[in-house]
């Protein structure tokens, strides 16, 4: 049913373009069956959870857009998304939010013996949320954690956190760099980490380590989580949201919404 030859870079799955970005076509179960198969099969990639700033942001990169159209999988991170999916016919899309898609792949791989490392915050934050990964799954195997100083993509030293991933022997690697650092640096690094899945969670860092609160189920069910996160962090995301869903509006009228 989701199979489709018409894709995009190296998803298997039938995707729909949102104002021109691709958006797979899948939900929880679809997303994490298809990380685990391409983590036994050690085929690699990298998967990407998108929202409607990310859709804005594609828009105006187009290395980004690239890096969309050749990730393994582009989830519907943001409810917008999921019912706009819901609207063109595909009713079993769900959310896959990188965070709840976080704790239920560690749940599922806890006893797989697949390794995984954590790359990207700070290292206060990646120390805490390896801690708390450890205490909620006490058989997942945390090979590595690295919080990467601020550098540019292009920078010799993702040379040596590649060299350092690659030792580790990871089989799934947790990327929190935010948007559009962490699609880019996914992008860039993939064909360097062989059989590797780079999951690019941004936030989840933060919330599973605690440093951060989440918005609560019934804001995020209902699409209003960026209110929350608005209100949580003024400064930071105001531009994001106060200009990003305005223009991410515009975008969706401008070029609109098909299935490939």
């Amino acid at each position: 049913m989701l199979a489709s030859s018409e894709t995009d870079g190296a998803s298997k799955f039938r995707r729909f373009r949102l104002a021109g970005v691709p958006i797979s076509l899948v939900n929880m179960q679809i997303a994490c069956e298809e990380v685990l198969s391409r983590c036994r099969t050690r085929q690699g990639g990298y998967c990407i959870f998108r929202d409607m700033n990310g859709v804005v942001a594609a828009n105006d990169d187009v290395l980004l857009l690239r890096a969309h159209q050749n990730a393994v999988m582009v989830a519907p991170d943001g409810m917008p998304l999921v019912w706009l999916a819901h609207l063109t016919g595909f009713n079993w899309v769900s959310r896959v939010y990188g965070p709840d898609f976080m704790l239920e792949f560690c749940r599922l791989s806890e006893h797989s013996g697949l390794r995984h490392y954590l790359y990207g915050s700070t290292d206060v934050v990646v120390e805490k949320l390896a801690a708390e990964l450890r205490r909620a799954f006490p058989g997942l195997v945390i090979c590595g954690v690295y919080s990467p100083p601020i550098r540019p993509i292009s920078d010799a030293g993702n040379l040596d956190d590649v060299a350092r991933i690659r030792a580790s022997g990871a089989d799934v690697v947790w990327v929190g760099l935010g948007t559009p650092k962490q699609e880019l640096w996914m992008a860039a690094n993939s064909p360097h980490l062989g059989h590797c899945m780079l999951m690019g969670v941004g936030a989840a860092f933060d919330f599973h380590a605690k440093v951060k609160r989440q918005a609560p189920r019934w804001m995020q069910r209902m699409g209003l989580e960026w209110s929350f996160r608005l209100i949580s962090e003024p400064r930071r995301l105001g531009r994001r949201y106060l200009i990003g869903i305005p223009r991410f509006c515009w975008l969706l009228a401008k070029r609109g919404c098909e299935t490939v």
